[in-house]
């Protein structure tokens, strides 16, 4: 079985992101088959139209790895109960300019971890929406709405929860089966 590289946005640049925690252990769960490959989305410009002639090359950038990915991971903090604005950008940059979407036909995944008790689950939503239009196909099932409290993702990624640890791992099996990379 060949490797299925996972492209993995993660929509908080904050040094200690607990959703940047989440990606980390999503992959210590993940089977050896899934290659993950974290997308920089810190260092894009703000989209404006004006890039569809001459694409700056941190656009570009992203829209190769995106293209070159066989998946996608998304893993969303909820600012305002939306996607934050980084996030939404770098998937301006990927989609555009028109006829060069470079998310369409992919398989994706959508989750994400906030402090308050609903998780991330109205951002998810949103980014659900967004993703549809660009032609991504999502996980439909599990939802994953982690509500953080410090301790229960350690920054390498370790879980020390048992009860998570056994929905996510519940989480990772199911994605890699809806990428291809378990038979």
């Amino acid at each position: 079985m060949s490797t299925i590289t996972v492209a993995v946005f993660v929509g908080s640049l904050r040094k200690e992101s607990i959703n940047r925690r989440l990606a980390k252990a999503i992959e210590k769960l993940a089977p050896s088959s899934l290659a993950f490959e974290p997308v920089e989305i810190g260092d894009l410009p703000l989209y404006t139209q004006e890039f569809d002639g001459s694409y700056p090359s941190q656009g570009q950038r992203l829209k190769d790895q995106v293209k070159a990915a066989d998946a996608l991971l998304f893993v969303t903090p909820e600012y305002n109960r939306s996607i934050p604005g980084v996030l939404k950008n770098a998937i301006d940059i990927g989609s555009r300019p028109w006829g060069t979407n470079s998310f369409a036909g992919k398989r994706a995944a959508v989750i994400g971890a906030s402090p308050g008790a609903i998780g991330s689950a109205l951002a998810q939503q949103h980014l659900r929406n967004v993703l549809s239009y660009l032609d991504v196909d999502t996980l439909p099932q599990p939802e994953v709405f982690v509500q953080f409290k410090e301790g229960l993702i350690e920054a390498d990624g370790t879980i020390t929860s048992d009860g998570t640890r056994t929905f996510l791992q519940g989480f990772v099996d199911r994605f890699a089966a809806w990428v291809g990379a378990t038979r």
